[in-house]
């Protein structure tokens, strides 16, 4: 609502005021009466008006610029003056027709005409009653039409618009209360207000509204309509404006509570400096003092000074604050140049080691050269470790056994699945929400510089559009670089060179090349069934009787019950499932001592059988040799080795090979390469070289839904090849593996230890591999190569006449025979 103080009363300033009173009294119910039978001339002149509308009753001040509209005023001042006034459809029109404007108007009588010191023309006048416009007499000098006037229907005064009425009132009230720059005389003026159609028109003159609604209420032929239209607009500009008081509130509050923050902030500061307590300066000089006692170079410490004089500055209020608080406070907790002290007997912590862990002799030899080197030296970088091998071989507990042994604090981080670089090298401090990397937050949990870090699934980081971790890793496991580590929080160095860093995987394939080349890489291979029965009586019952509760006596297994459980419970290189059958017999024990029952402290093969169910794996075996084309190979996995066996067979056709058994591409590629050397080398095995355009080649490779690839299996498919043409049996109890060329060269593989173990497990005698392997296979214990020949070559002709016997299964294939089952 816009009031203007003309529409309710007031005085007027000008030169040229008419003597009398300037006051304008409201339109009173008697004056509306006597304007109601005023008498319509049959012609008036018309005075068109643009962006507002005057309605009967209202007083209303127009500046006249047009002299057409000059003209007219004068004249009608000079006569009766009274005139019509018509509202323009369209502001914008300069010289407006009869055609463009509203049929509905107003009679309206001057009252007083100004002249205002800009040299324009204002009049004053009041509003008569409603008339419609009709025929157009003349144009000139001004618009002069004929008119008829409207007669305001008699209505029924009843409860609905009188509670309309008082709505109105209360509204428009409220409204001028939330408006600040509408005067306080206007509530005055309302409440003055005894005429039902005049309060209507009242507000509706100055309601914030369009030329076209202000019409459409002026058109409204009853006082309900026309309320119920003002009132319409009148709740919506009074939504509006509760919304803008809440906002303005809302906003001083704000202001209000940040003014009351800083006053009781400073009166707090007071109070505890009073008490004696740590006011925020206060608290600024402690972590300074504890800065001077740390051991760090002078340039950390100026990075510190200059974050508390920061502080200093900082409202401690302010979100700023807290951030250099937080910063202030890590840079503190860090252990700059704090180290713990080795234990450098060799002998102890040789005795800690192998307290813990079976075997492992390359790891365990590893450390006990560093700890010897620095009891020597006094002074070495730690060496970083890479521990290879497939799951449950003792990987991530070996690092905690070696902090153990000489004497650091450990430390764990899994990174598997990690995908954002900042989780390794941190955030930004200026972000919200930012950290160290997990370095820093590790090293600051343990409180040393000098840890056992171990970096647990170093093979299953993984990258993304957040960044690459393994490339953060980089300088971190460089041994040259980590002297001077750049955590984007800190945006300090830190040396990481006395830490000692043990990764841990269960394959190669996936480290970045330029990751692995920085660690030392040492393989954790899988244990044979006599190692697992060792560790099995000297780490795994033991735990799960103290993690249960049992005594020595009420829990017992011997080493051929053990094996039992190893061989037809579990299959795998490490010993996690076998921890966990071992659990489960513990528990059955466990329940019948708390229950009071009989129970039988040293288990038997048949009570296994009970307790863990007739679920049993079945075993890898060696199949006979009665069919030419079968071949026993080895396979490698990350759970550990296996045998695999290859099968191969013929069909009529023209000279095709199908490959079956969900391959990869490089064995695929292995088939097609022995193929090739089949044919070239036909001769040598006396077989028709014109059997191969007249057969078809199906190689299968058995367990068909377990996905396999890798070139290791090269001369055992060929070996099958052979064997299925020449018809000719393999030797029994052979199994083989190793890479083949075109040229018929077996090149060596990877896994020797694991195939080795998978062998024996399934009663394997004689293994052909390449000569290049020999070095892998005097690494391991005799013990385990006990029982098994190892035959070494360099080309595929020595495999063949090695794994080929003389006896033939049936006549070989040959292109006359061929040629007579055609013509049968």
């Amino acid at each position: 609502m816009n009031f203007n103080k003309l529409v309710f009363g007031g005085h007027l300033d000008s030169d040229e005021a008419e003597s009398g009173s300037d006051l304008f009294p409201l339109f009173s119910q008697q004056e509306e009466k006597e304007s109601n039978k005023l008498v319509v001339p049959e012609s008036l002149p018309i005075l068109p008006i643009r962006n507002t509308v005057l309605f009967p009753g209202v007083v209303f001040p127009i500046t006249v610029g047009r002299d057409k509209s000059i003209k007219l005023i004068k004249d009608a001042n000079k006569g009766d003056k009274t005139i019509g006034v018509f509202a323009q459809k369209d502001p914008e029109t300069e010289e407006p027709g009869i055609e463009d404007l509203n049929t509905i108007g107003t009679m309206a009588q001057i009252i007083k005409i100004l002249r205002m010191p800009d040299g324009n023309t204002t009049a004053i006048i009041q509003g008569k009653r409603k008339i419609k416009l009709g025929e157009i007499i003349s144009t000139e000098p001004y618009i002069r039409a004929q008119v008829s006037g409207i007669d305001i229907q008699e209505e029924k005064q009843d409860g609905e618009v009188r509670a309309l009425i008082s709505s109105i009132k209360d509204t428009a009230a409220e409204n001028i209360e939330l408006s600040p720059n509408i005067p306080s005389e206007a509530n005055f003026a309302l409440r003055n207000i005894d005429s039902d159609n005049f309060l209507v028109s009242f507000i509706a003159s100055n309601l914030n509204i369009s030329l076209a609604e202000k019409q459409a209420i002026l058109n409204a032929p009853t006082l309900k309509e026309r309320a119920n239209i003002v009132f319409e607009h009148l709740m919506r500009e009074n939504h509006i404006l509760k919304l803008k008081d809440q906002i303005q509130s809302k906003v001083k509050v704000d202001i209000d509570k940040q003014q009351k923050e800083y006053f009781l902030q400073q009166q707090i500061r007071a109070i505890q400096e009073e008490l004696g307590h740590d006011s925020p300066d206060r608290e600024i000089q402690s972590l300074r003092e504890r800065g001077n006692k740390k051991k760090w170079s002078k340039e950390i410490h100026e990075a510190f000074n200059k974050e508390l004089d920061k502080l200093l500055r900082v409202n401690p209020a302010s979100p700023d604050y807290s951030v250099s608080l937080n910063y202030a406070q890590t840079l503190l907790d860090l252990p700059w140049n704090e180290f713990s002290k080795d234990n450098l007997d060799i002998k102890k912590a040789k005795k800690v080691l192998d307290a813990d862990h079976f075997g492992l002799e390359k790891v365990k030899q590893r450390i006990l050269e560093y700890l010897a080197v620095i009891k020597l030296k006094g002074d070495l970088k730690s060496p970083i470790i890479c521990l290879y091998g497939p799951p449950g071989v003792g990987k991530t507990s070996l690092g905690k056994s070696i902090a153990k042994a000489i004497g650091r604090k450990y430390v764990r981080v899994s990174l598997g699945g990690l995908h954002d670089e900042s989780e390794i090298r941190g955030h930004r401090k200026t972000y919200i929400g930012a950290m160290p990397g997990r370095i820093m937050q590790n090293l600051k949990k343990v409180k040393s510089g000098n840890p056992v870090f171990v970096l647990d699934e170093i093979d299953k980081v993984g990258s993304d559009f957040r960044g690459d971790p393994s490339s953060a890793l980089l300088e971190v496991l460089d041994p040259e670089q980590n002297t001077a580590f750049h955590d984007n929080y800190l945006e300090l160095d830190y040396d990481l060179s006395k830490v000692m860093f043990i990764a841990t995987a269960n394959t190669l394939d996936t480290i970045q090349p330029a990751l692995l080349d920085r660690m030392e890489v040492i393989e954790i291979s899988g244990y044979t069934v006599e190692e697992k029965i060792q560790i099995a009586q000297k780490y795994l019952i033991p735990k799960q009787r103290t993690m249960h509760g049992l005594k020595a006596a009420q829990f017992k297994l011997n080493d051929a019950v053990l094996e039992s459980v190893v061989e037809e419970y579990t299959r795998e290189s490490g010993v996690r499932n076998l921890e966990k059958k071992i659990a489960s017999l513990v528990r059955h024990n466990a329940m019948l001592i708390a229950s009071e029952e009989e129970f039988n402290p040293s288990l038997s093969k048949e009570d296994v059988e009970r307790i863990l169910g007739v679920d049993k794996l079945e075993k890898e075996i060696y199949q006979d040799n009665e069919t030419a084309g079968v071949v026993t190979g080895l396979a490698w996995s990350p759970s550990g080795g296996s045998i695999l066996f290859v099968e191969s067979t013929l069909t009529r056709g023209k000279g095709g090979m199908l490959l079956t058994g969900k391959l990869g591409d490089v064995m695929k590629e292995s088939a097609s390469t022995a193929m090739t050397f089949l044919k070239a080398n036909a001769e040598y095995l006396k077989i028709d070289h014109k059997v191969f355009e007249h057969w078809d080649t199906h190689i299968h490779f058995p367990a068909g839904a377990i996905p396999k690839d890798g070139p290791s299996a090269g001369i055992t498919i060929l070996t099958s090849l052979a064997s299925l043409f020449t018809q000719r049996k393999i030797k029994p109890f052979l199994a083989m593996t190793g890479e083949i060329t075109l040229r018929g060269r077996v090149l060596p593989v990877g896994g020797i230890k694991e195939k080795i173990l998978a062998a024996k497990r399934a009663g394997i005698k004689d293994i052909i591999m390449c000569h290049d392997n020999r070095k892998d296979v005097e690494d391991i214990p005799k013990q385990y190569l006990k029982g098994v020949s190892f035959h070494y070559v360099k080309n595929m002709l020595e495999v063949l006449d090695l794994a080929l016997l003389d006896k033939l299964v049936k006549k070989p294939l040959d292109l006359q025979s061929y040629l007579k089952d055609i013509k049968k």
